[in-house]
């Protein structure tokens, strides 16, 4: 999977906040806040091709966590950003 084009990782005051940059990717109904985890993963990963693996080892080599928890919270974060449509 990918994330999409057109997204924009910003940081306001310790909280981060993804914005769509066009005006299809807008939706003020949702705004899409992120974590500190969430964004860090976001930043290795955007627009490259990636999968539950891939964000598994990036957590692993930033926090101390098992293997089991970064596996966990790797398919708990794509599962939420396929929910809202960031990635395809």
């Amino acid at each position: 999977m990918k994330t999409k084009k057109g997204f924009r990782l910003r940081e306001l005051g310790g909280d981060y906040i993804l914005i769509g940059e066009s005006v299809e990717l807008v939706n003020f109904n949702n705004l899409i806040t992120f974590n500190e985890a969430a964004a860090y993963l976001w930043q290795q990963v955007e627009g490259k091709e990636f999968d539950v693996d891939t964000l598994t080892q990036l957590l692993l080599d930033e926090y101390e966590v098992t293997e089991d928890i970064a596996r966990e919270d790797a398919q708990a974060t794509i599962d939420d950003w396929k929910e809202i449509g960031i990635i395809a």
